[in-house]
């Protein structure tokens, strides 16, 4: 019998991929999502298709349906948003992590089968890491500021996993946690403030590239359809429940990223420098030991590959933008 499976933030940048590629292996699969931050057009190409359902929700409040595996994946990610609102941020790590928790130990006792839910945490978890703890392996316990403007993000996530361990340990729940680090690719927002989305539609549109600190800072981006390859993997593993690191050990300063994409582009714009925001990490690497002896994974896509995909994405994305725009003014400009 074919898998059904229920991914939550499925409309957001990596739920979208992920339902797509859990289509393409033949599984039945449920996309909720509230659109606090997902889109329609993520997933607007999925919505014709008989094994494709989506279902608009908040799993902030309960939820009755009938799955055989979660992945997790409902929370703001990018700063931008998830400081937008961080009291929502919070309740969608903690309430809606337990929803998801509540819901599989009720399928459990009632279908006598377990049904395993992964949970999408982050790098975050590690806060601010010192040199000791550099590169980040799963056993870093981190140094995050608990009552900082990240921690609704961080704190909420750390929560989670607290959660999840705890439902496995009381209630014998089915769980995965994975650690993701930065990612990158098609269907990120324009305007999530994400460092690449940032860079690229600034240099697009021949804007100051901005660097917050002196640039030194160094972060790893890993491409999407390596991260989603990586969370299939290790939702179809039976060995490890996590925490595991997913993300590219390639790890370089921010400044070189800058330049990289003034370069892909052919842009214009300049490098302007601005004040580092509170508890912003200054490093940011995984250790992916893990996921290569158990998974077997490891990315194979190259940060210049990546980001040509990426920017073509954002040229035709901005361009569309540029459209309607002009088309209101002209229609404004009738009116009147």
């Amino acid at each position: 019998m074919t898998k059904r499976v229920l991914v939550t933030g499925g409309a957001g940048f990596i739920g979208s991929h992920l339902c797509e590629e859990l289509l393409k292996r033949g599984y039945d699969v449920v996309c909720l999502d509230n659109y606090f931050t997902g889109s329609k057009d993520n997933i607007r190409h999925l919505l014709q298709n008989p094994k494709f359902e989506f279902k608009e929700h908040d799993i902030t409040e309960p939820l009755n349906i009938q799955v055989d595996e979660i992945y997790n994946l409902a929370c703001p990610a990018a700063p931008i948003h998830y400081q937008r609102d961080p009291i929502k941020t919070l309740e969608t790590s903690i309430l809606g992590m337990s929803n998801i928790l509540k819901l599989a130990y009720k399928i459990k006792r009632k279908n006598q089968k377990s049904v395993r839910v992964l949970q999408a945490s982050t790098s975050e978890v590690y806060g601010d890491p010192d040199e000791k703890h550099h590169p980040q392996k799963e056993e870093y316990w981190g140094n995050v500021n608990p009552v900082g403007i990240r921690s609704c993000y961080d704190e909420g996530k750390r929560a989670a996993e607290c959660l999840m361990m705890d439902y496995n340990r009381q209630y014998k729940v089915d769980i995965r946690i994975v650690r993701i680090f930065n990612t990158y690719g098609p269907r990120m927002a324009l305007d999530d403030g994400r460092v690449v989305s940032s860079m690229i539609t600034q240099a697009l549109k021949e804007e100051p590239i901005t660097i917050f600190g002196n640039g030194k800072q160094t972060r790893s981006f890993c491409f999407v359809q390596d991260l989603v390859r990586g969370l299939i993997l290790f939702m179809e593993q039976d060995e490890f429940k996590g925490p595991l690191n997913l993300g590219n050990p390639h790890e370089i300063p921010i400044t070189e990223l800058a330049n990289t994409v003034i370069r892909l582009i052919g842009s214009q714009s300049k490098i302007e420098f601005k004040e580092l925001p509170q508890d912003d990490p200054k490093q940011r690497k995984p250790n992916i030991d893990k996921a290569k002896e158990i998974l077997k994974w490891e990315p194979s896509i190259q940060l210049e590959e990546g980001l040509r995909e990426t920017i073509e994405y954002f040229m035709h994305k901005i361009s569309m933008a540029d459209y309607v725009k002009s088309k209101m003014l002209n229609k404004q400009s009738k009116d009147t």
